[in-house]
């Protein structure tokens, strides 16, 4: 039998790269976005993966306050890719992970 149920669900465990950057929608929304870096080992070398984390609302608002760069952090959220057309007509892609949930591991001042 096939599961017809599905998931989009990511947990990562990573710094922070750069101070968050804060944005307001059309209708007053707060969205903080910024970049999470993960580090594994692939055939002996260690390789940085970078994320591009989006928070929105009450969390954007407590990423706003408290997320400082190179902190250690715990992100939970779901994948979401955006496509879009550039001028030139060139077609572009961009995965994000929206956060649900933001746990600072330490603290930075």
């Amino acid at each position: 039998m096939i599961n017809k149920k599905n998931i989009n669900k990511v947990i990562l465990i990573g710094h922070v790269g750069n101070l968050p950057d804060i944005r307001y929608t059309k209708e007053g929304v707060l969205v903080a976005s910024f970049s999470l870096a993960t580090h594994d080992i692939q055939n002996e070398k260690e390789h940085t993966e970078w994320h591009h984390i989006v928070s929105w609302g009450a969390l954007g608002s407590f990423v706003e306050e408290n997320i400082k760069k190179g902190q250690l952090l715990y992100i939970e959220g779901k994948l979401k890719t955006k496509k879009w057309e550039t001028k030139d007509g060139f077609f572009r892609s961009k995965t994000e992970i929206l956060a649900s949930n933001v746990i600072p591991l330490e603290t930075k001042k």
